[in-house]
């Protein structure tokens, strides 16, 4: 018997935690026909990939993306495949583009997630052609998708199309009862159409952009929980989940997840949910340890069902200038970002009256739970036209010159043009031992990528590599904290089984999403820095992972994507743009699959 793709004598892991094996795999219309510990018989077959020595895993799954608008200029989102990223998951944060209009849906998402508004805005102008859910999916299953997507319904993005933009965003209104009910009506239509389920954003750290209402918080956080429970109540009818993030500043928030989650508390019929997010912060030392015994000891008590998202990688920032998210933890720092203008802006920033307002908030903020640890002595210049401060941290800086921080901070941005100055930080998972601890404990689970968001801020796209890379080096020095088979289950089939995605697992039978990665490449390059010039974003250069050998191939629904090496990787031809490998993944597949093996 022929076959389309030969996988020949790879360690074969398949997704749910059993322990790997050599084995050859024969592929055939597009699903996994064969796994065999003898040779396959390789006679017509056009694509025949030796995996000796190499692991064979499922597809990796992104269930934390922002790609909503670069799916429309660019389907094959080359840079989560090519390390080995078969699945990703739209309409994360309260963010999605199903009902809100081209100009609201650019003005939630381009400021909140720092992708330009010009091109979101030019993406829906261009592609989009629905008014519905159902339409949604069909025009995005229509697209030349390189990995498969799935998708959640955004809460600011259904708030927006019931009450409008402004009112969705003023404190002062809550929604009549009439809108209510077509929220919910709305999401309903959402989850037949076959999303996964809804997305919401409690804390009021995210604002708009666009001219109208600039820098306002998102339209999810001024929902009441009467709103919540109405739209949770929703999901818990279909067996849907919620994804979502407390806010920080109000500890009683997450525990309101927790109960709206419960299957005691809400007759037996919880509602699974995804809260973010679970990390070890500098700004928050201590938290990391209330993560998992907290969540655990709440699930349990409460018969909840969270789990909180988590990175595993040290947390790295970059900023140009003050273009930062975690700036709008304060009032002056909103301030600044509200002014697109750079002269304004760095007018602003040379204000005596504006210092003296920042330097009081920022000293305040210290006192309470932060996204971002304040130390200027933890951040470091790499760009910046003087090159004498390359180097050098802004908080010895301000010691040379006698300043609070902050001032010293404020000069350099002044002296140099705000946006000249690039700098970097690590805000969090930071202690190898700790970041351990929250990669094998069962209380969160693997995402957080922010994939296609934050262009000039972060790069996490390889998350999944790094992981198996700190996997095998941990086991390979005596200090395991997972066995390489349970790494691989946490990137892939955990996940696909929380969400409700059908993929995730590589056994005969399954959708043949897969990834060959080669072990002796998981390597420094895995955390090297690099930049990518961005044609569909106006040339913008925007942070990318290059580690090419790491991933010999890519394969999505049994055609090979994408072949690495040494020398660099190259994509199929017509990849993205006149070849279609992926496919819209809708709620409910993953049960109908189910039933059908058993049956």
């Amino acid at each position: 018997m022929s076959y389309d793709v030969i996988i020949r004598d790879g360690l074969w892991f398949d997704g749910t935690g059993a322990a790997p094996q050599i084995r050859n795999l024969g592929i055939r219309d597009g699903v996994v026909a064969t796994v065999s510990i003898k040779p396959l018989d390789e006679t017509g077959c056009p694509e025949v990939i030796d995996a000796a020595g190499k692991w064979v895993v499922p597809g990796f799954i992104d269930v934390h993306t922002h790609y909503d608008a670069e799916i429309l200029l660019d389907p094959g989102l080359r840079e989560s495949v090519r390390h080995g990223v078969t699945t990703v998951l739209l309409g994360n944060c309260s963010l999605s583009t199903v009902y809100a209009d081209t100009e609201d849906a650019a003005d939630l998402f381009s400021r909140v997630e720092a992708v330009p508004r010009k091109f979101v805005f030019g993406a829906l102008e261009n592609a989009k052609n629905w008014s519905t859910a159902a339409e949604y999916i069909e025009a995005i299953d229509a697209l030349p998708l390189g990995p498969n997507v799935s998708s959640l319904l955004g809460h600011s993005d259904l708030r927006t199309a019931v009450l409008g933009l402004e009112r969705a965003t003023d404190d002062t209104v809550q929604p009549s009862e009439a809108e209510l009910a077509k929220m919910e009506k709305l999401l309903e239509e959402a989850l037949d159409a076959g999303m996964l389920g809804l997305s919401g954003m409690d804390a009021a750290i995210d604002k708009l952009d666009g001219d109208r209402f600039r820098s306002r918080a998102l339209p999810s956080t001024f929902a009441t929980w009467r709103e919540r429970r109405r739209l949770i109540n929703v999901l818990r009818k279909r067996r849907r989940i919620l994804q979502s993030a407390p806010d920080v500043d109000s500890p009683v928030s997450a525990l309101m997840f927790f109960l709206t989650s419960s299957r005691i508390l809400n007759r037996r019929k919880g509602v699974r949910m995804s809260m973010l997010v679970s990390a070890d912060a500098k700004s928050m030392p201590l938290a990391v340890h209330v993560f998992g015994r907290g969540t655990r000891l709440l699930n349990k008590l409460l018969g909840s069902s969270v789990r909180f998202q988590h990175l595993p990688v040290p947390f790295e920032l970059y900023s140009d200038g003050i273009d930062l998210p975690v700036f709008e933890e304060f009032g002056a720092g909103t301030a600044a970002l509200h002014l697109r203008d750079e002269i304004e802006r760095n007018e602003l920033l040379a204000d005596e009256s504006y210092r003296r307002r920042f330097r009081r908030e920022f000293d305040r903020k210290k006192l309470g739970p932060s996204l971002w640890h304040r130390d200027f002595h933890d951040a470091v210049i790499v760009e910046c036209p003087d090159k004498s401060l390359i180097g050098k941290s802004f908080g010895a800086i301000a010691d040379e010159r006698g300043l609070h921080p902050l001032d010293a901070f404020l000069d350099v941005l002044v002296e140099n043009g705000e946006r000249n100055v690039r700098w970097t930080t690590v805000v969090g998972n930071h202690r190898p031992k700790q970041l351990n601890k929250l990669a094998a404990d069962p209380s969160i689970h693997m995402g957080f990528s922010d994939a296609g968001a934050h262009l000039r801020n972060m790069a996490f796209y390889n998350y999944a590599l790094r992981l198996l890379r700190r996997t095998r080096d941990a086991d390979r020095a005596g200090k395991p904290f997972l066995t390489l088979e349970r790494a691989v289950h946490r990137l892939t089939g955990e996940v696909a089984e929380w969400f409700g995605v059908n993929a995730g697992t590589l056994r005969r039978g399954d959708r043949a999403d897969f990834v060959v990665v080669d072990p002796a490449h998981l390597d420094d390059s895995v955390d090297s820095y690099h930049e990518e010039e961005v044609p569909f974003y106006g040339g913008l250069r925007r942070m990318v992972n290059r580690n090419d050998a790491t991933v010999v191939a890519t394969g999505v629904n049994g055609v090979v994507v994408f072949r690495g090496g040494p020398s660099g990787g190259e994509f199929r031809e017509g990849y993205g743009q006149t070849v279609k490998s992926g496919r819209y993944l809708r709620a409910g597949e993953r049960e109908q699959r189910a039933l059908s093996l058993s049956a």
